[in-house]
């Protein structure tokens, strides 16, 4: 395997392929002079220096253990080990010393999708069997460029077997990855969420089932929890994981046994709304209290009264028709009728009278003009919270990963009020187009958050790229609202599990997370260099359980075998079926449904599976399985049962 990177996500995807599936790993940083041989050709060559000794520092920081340079030989895998290289730039000559020609998979994992990009495109040419992730945010380019690689590949290598064509190019989002997760933390009742074939797969901590509780269909199991989540001092909730951790995938009788630990359960499977559509000033109609306020609208029927009782008046006095009396009193009150000089006393008091509330008039119309002007002005604006808004979610950041998480929860119609220091930030467009308040200003600055209002929200979501922010607006929006839901993103385990054990300990009736983004998605970006289609992943305190699309043919472990027989707890869990004929099979099962006004077609994926059930080589299922569990089902490894 080949990662070309050096920041958090790359870290985390070198250890992930080293210590779980057990591969070689080469990794390539940028860094190192150029090198030239006398004839003046450039040489490439894996020449460590300052920046590799870097990179395993901060390698061994991501992981907590033992850089692979320093393991000796009772290591469990001493033969898998990870090899670093130097390089100012990615050409043909690096990813060829780097070994992208003889390689299984090519990782780019840089923050420029430009890099990324064309170094995709070299390694096609290099290797048309190359197995290629890519790290892109835009995911419409991400689509054009999975169909453009994959039609070089076919073009260049035309034997080339349908479902190895068909996993040679991924384009992921780290952000789109842990968007759901992290979306799906601030919300209650929705701990975590996967997309799969349109629908929506939530998973929910709850007690083990009482003999009070009916099982509805469809519910499994997915991990008992470890004993410390009751525990101030425990490790749940953060990266890292103790002695006492969690249990993937436990059988039945586990469960069973298992009285005193809460669980998490596959809670139910529904469909995904359409994303809101854009707010246009052409395509919506603006309500009367939106254009005028509440005192200009009284002054407006006030006059109305008036006019109203200046027209009877005149059709008394005057003797005429109600219609003329009323023509003429609206032409005194816009004084454009004649004066009244020959007229009798009573029709000269109540033109005068006209005339005065005409004179009142005036300056009601010309505020009601600035008031719909002001209206209109502002409607392709930012909103301002609303006076009366409480049980949403206060999301801090609009960047790569805010826009993601704030587009998720939109999705769910979750109230949302969005915080952000830069007025050019990612996400500041999408939340003006879909009408989400917003506040510009720094939030550690006194006033931001009560603008946001803190104080009646239901959670808070930091997801800044600075820790000390996220930190700094946790602690004051729980001295503000002790019992806040509270999730905020920390890239440092240490760091992450100490701030999370001290603000359990200081607020033990509130929910704390801390979450990192290269951790809920490097499993992903691993799991595609293995071969396969992660639909998610769904964290379970600070460990990971996988959602994954696997074509039962050439995997022992599930043809031939029912349901049943196929689940192996603590590694693997058949939970669905795909039903679709195998040319009609959607490639990408975790994809959203896109929403355009037209009919889409109807999910294939049966979740309600008999146990006895037997996989036929020709089906398609998801797995729910533990990383090291579904490493060893790729690989053809004996489960470990138990």
């Amino acid at each position: 395997m080949v990662v070309c990177g050096d920041d958090a996500l790359a870290h985390r995807l070198a250890a992930e392929l080293h210590y779980v599936y057990r591969t070689r790993v080469t990794v390539v940083i940028p860094g190192g002079p150029p090198l030239a041989d006398p004839a003046g050709q450039r040489v490439v060559g894996w020449r460590p220096g300052a920046r590799t000794s870097a990179f395993f520092g901060r390698f061994s920081a991501a992981v907590g253990r033992v850089p692979p340079a320093r393991q000796t030989a009772d290591d469990p895998a001493p033969d898998g080990g990870v090899r670093v290289m130097e390089a100012p730039t990615l050409d043909d000559d690096v990813l060829t010393e780097a070994g992208a020609d003889r390689a299984t998979a090519l990782a780019l994992v840089h923050d420029d999708d430009e890099a990324n990009i064309h170094a995709a495109l070299r390694a096609r040419r290099l290797n048309p069997r190359l197995r290629l992730v890519i790290r892109l945010y835009n995911r419409k380019l991400g689509q054009h460029l999975e169909e453009l690689l994959d039609e070089a590949a076919r073009v260049a290598d035309p034997g080339m077997d349908p479902a190895e064509l068909d996993a040679t190019t991924t384009v992921l989002s780290d952000a789109d990855t842990a968007a759901p997760a992290l979306a799906a933390t601030a919300i209650a009742g929705t701990s975590k969420v996967v997309q799969a074939d349109g629908l929506l797969l939530r998973a929910a901590e709850r007690t083990p089932p009482g003999s009070r509780e009916v099982a509805r269909p469809g519910l499994c199991t997915l991990a008992l929890l470890s004993s410390t989540t009751s525990d101030p001092g425990g490790s749940e909730g953060s990266d890292s994981s103790g002695d006492e951790g969690p249990r993937l995938l436990p059988g039945d009788e586990e469960v069973a046994a298992a009285t005193g630990r809460d669980t998490v359960v596959l809670e139910a499977v529904s469909a995904t709304g359409p994303p809101l559509l854009p707010r246009r000033l052409g395509s919506r109609r603006l309500p009367l209290a939106s254009l005028f306020s509440r005192r200009l609208r009284w002054s407006v029927a006030g006059m109305a009264i008036a006019v109203l009782v200046l027209t009877i008046a005149a059709w008394q006095l005057t003797g005429a028709g109600l219609l003329r009396a009323a023509y003429l009193t609206v032409l005194d009150v816009l004084a454009i009728d004649d004066p009244a000089l020959d007229e009798p006393t009573g029709r000269k008091v109540l033109q005068l009278l006209s005339g005065l509330t005409g004179l009142l008039l005036l300056p009601v119309l010309v505020a009601a003009a600035l008031e719909a002007l002001g209206t209109f002005r502002t409607a392709s604006a930012l909103r301002r919270p609303p006076r009366g808004l409480s049980g949403h979610v206060v999301l801090l950041g609009l960047g790569k990963v805010g826009t993601r998480v704030l587009a998720r929860l939109r999705e769910m119609d979750i109230p949302v009020v969005c915080v952000e220091e830069d007025p050019g930030a990612r996400g500041i467009p999408l939340a003006r187009r879909l009408g989400v308040p917003t506040v510009l200003g720094d939030v550690t600055q006194e006033g931001v958050l009560e603008a946001a209002k803190i104080q009646r929200a239901r959670a808070l979501l930091a997801l800044t790229s600075v820790d000390t922010t996220n930190l700094e607006a946790t602690l004051y929006a729980r001295s503000v609202k002790p019992r806040l839901r509270v999730a905020l993103r920390l890239y440092d385990d240490h760091f992450a599990t100490a701030v999370y054990r001290t603000l359990r300990a200081a607020h033990p009736r509130a929910l704390t997370r801390s979450r990192s983004v290269s951790s809920l998605a490097a499993p992903a970006f691993a799991g595609a260099m293995m071969g396969r289609q992660i639909l998610g992943a769904i964290p379970v305190e600070r460990r990971v359980l996988l959602f994954a699309a696997l074509n039962v043919a050439g995997h022992p472990q599930l043809e031939g075998r029912t349901v049943a027989e196929a689940f192996v707890p603590g590694a693997w869990r058949v939970i669905a079926l795909d039903t679709a004929e195998p040319g009609d099979r959607q490639r990408d099962l975790g994809a959203a449904p896109p929403y355009d006004g037209v009919t889409h077609q109807e999910p294939a994926l049966v979740w309600d599976l008999h146990p006895g059930y037997v996989l036929r080589p020709q089906d398609r299922v998801v797995l729910a399985a533990t990383r090291q569990g579904l490493g060893e089902i790729l690989a053809g490894a004996p489960a470990r049962r138990g």
